[in-house]
């Protein structure tokens, strides 16, 4: 690759940073852009109805003729979850590592994308050629297998993408990081380090995934007498792989329940990540034909998502599964940041059903923590710090390490999701900002609700709405009928008769000055309508319900 003193490459993160999800970072140097992943992310709790988020990619669609596919780290949602949406707008190749692309291929299966879809398998240590870049897999370890880091070569420079990654000398399964590559790139010389910052304001190491391993023997172990019931991330391959090899020790059958658990775990075992001893895995139809005592069940919903499995155990609406005394029920997870209501109602409901609820030293996480970040910075010794993946308050705790670590501060970068840096060995400076943004996904509409509608949303949840329905005569514009009053979420009617009496007679007065002052114009009359009916309503309930007027002709 020709080396270019002057040339400047710009990377522009487009989602993922100020926030957990949503990722997605475009690399571009003279007319060719690769993309770094492309995640959704969960809605807020004010956006109501929505069921993910995905990123606005307008400025990939403006240069569409300069992307030349997406480079994908790992198989997470928050890295994967928005590309059936993408691919739809921005029809480019994907490459990834193995299992990551089987879990993208149940995505374009669901969105019939498949036959469409360009997709390359890329083994840790390859490399391929992507317009003006190069790209080098480098193994990684993380919740997830086949977690890669990205080399990026550009005639500017190399850039160090780690991805979402933890340094595990002992993983459940393949090999260690390869911390070794990562020196030999320091030794080159990097440009600019893109690091993980989720665990950044921790201290120490992260554990090994095994250890969760001994800490599941123990209890299978102390519990030999209950039905036990493990709930993880559906993502989470060597937990499962961990239950299901302390569940055949103990000579338990294993049961897997949810969706996007069975989805994953079904991927992970045809493709080999996942060894599962002949006859352990049982349907959930059978498990009728064993006693409690030696059954394992491993489902989603240690996040309290009100759909998952074991939220709709707790709450007995699951069809076939329901909690009973005695049952041991484990959270191998940590509530996400915001979620931590929900895991406890669902814990509370769990206790009140007599089960008993373990959540402590269950779970390790899949991000490097300080110790890990610094051994990364000390191995890369890049000029330029740029973190990424994480609130504002992680990405902020990483700039103070790698301060700690000699690099000048002129030289850390924390950046927001659209702000253009353009870099080489010179200099590096934030030069600009291009669109970005959050797509909301409803059902199956994408993109059609926004912010007018979320608002409205919001204010039915409020305050409810009443709607006024009147029937006027064609010419003359004399009242036929009506006007009636019919509300929701305002108040409940049956109770309130004077009030509506009353409300009724307010727009029958703003109706009579309308039509007293010859007032033709139905806009017109409904705005009256509205005002002297929403100021009554104010004055006497404090409250403002959505009021729709409507008036229909004869």
């Amino acid at each position: 690759m020709k080396k270019d003193k002057n040339g400047k490459l710009k990377i522009i993160p487009l989602g993922g940073l100020e926030q957990i999800g949503m990722n997605i970072t475009a690399f571009e140097y003279g007319n060719s852009i690769i993309v770094v992943d492309c995640g959704l992310s969960f809605p807020e709790d004010d956006m109501l109805g929505i069921d993910l988020v995905i990123p606005d990619v307008t400025y990939l669609k403006e240069n569409r003729e300069k992307v030349k596919g997406f480079v994908i780290t790992h198989g997470h949602e928050d890295h994967i979850g928005a590309l059936p949406y993408v691919l739809k707008e921005l029809n480019v190749p994907i490459y990834a590592t193995k299992l990551t692309i089987g879990l993208i291929e149940n995505k374009l299966k669901e969105h019939n994308l498949l036959r469409t879809t360009k997709r390359k398998t890329i083994k840790h240590g390859q490399s391929i050629n992507l317009g003006e870049f190069r790209v080098e897999f480098i193994k990684t370890n993380h919740s997830i297998q086949d977690a890669a880091a990205l080399a990026i070569y550009s005639p500017a420079g190399i850039v160090v993408h780690t991805g979402d990654f933890k340094v595990d000398y002992t993983p459940v399964f393949g090999d260690a990081i390869d911390l070794q590559r990562f020196a030999e790139l320091g030794k080159k010389g990097v440009l600019a380090l893109m690091c993980d910052s989720t665990n950044a304001e921790r201290r120490g190491f992260t554990m090994s995934e095994r250890t969760v391993g001994h800490t599941f023997d123990n209890i299978f172990a102390e519990h030999k007498s209950t039905r036990l019931i493990i709930a993880t991330f559906a993502s989470n391959v060597d937990r499962v792989q961990q239950i299901i090899n302390s569940a055949y020790k103990f000579g338990r059958k294993v049961v897997v329940e949810g969706r996007s658990m069975v989805n994953v775990i079904t991927t992970a075992a045809e493709l080999g990540y996942l060894n599962i001893p002949d006859k352990t895995l049982i349907d959930i139809d059978q498990m009728k034909n064993y006693p409690p005592e030696q059954m394992v069940l491993i489902t989603t919903g240690s996040q309290g998502e009100s759909m998952a499995a074991l939220s709709r155990m707790a709450a007995n609406i699951h069809k076939k599964v329901s909690i009973q005394p005695g049952d041991t029920i484990i959270f191998s997870s940590n509530p996400i940041p915001g979620n931590e209501k929900a895991v406890s109602n669902v814990i509370n409901e769990l206790c009140a059903k007599g089960a008993d609820v373990i959540f402590q030293d269950v779970h390790v996480s899949g991000h490097a923590c300080q110790e890990e970040i610094k051994l990364i910075y000390s191995l890369v010794k890049p000029k330029y710090a740029i973190p990424v993946h994480g609130e504002y308050r992680h990405l902020k705790a990483q700039a103070g390490i790698a301060e700690s670590l000699g690099i000048p501060k002129d030289n850390i970068f924390i950046m927001y999701s659209g702000d253009v840096i353009e870099l080489n060995e010179e200099k590096a400076e934030i030069t600009g900002r291009v669109h970005t943004g959050a797509i909301l996904v409803d059902g199956l509409g994408v993109g059609d609700v926004g912010n007018i509608v979320l608002r409205d949303r919001q204010h039915l949840a409020e305050d409810g709405i009443m709607i006024v329905v009147l029937t006027l005569e064609k010419r003359s514009n004399q009242l036929l009928a009506g006007p009636d009053i019919v509300s929701r979420g305002f108040v409940y009617v049956r109770e309130s008769e004077d009030l509506m009496g009353e409300a009724r007679v307010v727009v029958e007065d703003a109706l009579d000055s309308c039509l007293g002052r010859r007032v033709s114009d139905w806009g017109r009359i409904k705005t009256v309508i509205k005002d002297s009916l929403g100021d009554f309503l104010w004055k006497r309930t404090k409250r403002r319900p959505m009021i729709l007027p409507i008036i229909m002709e004869a």
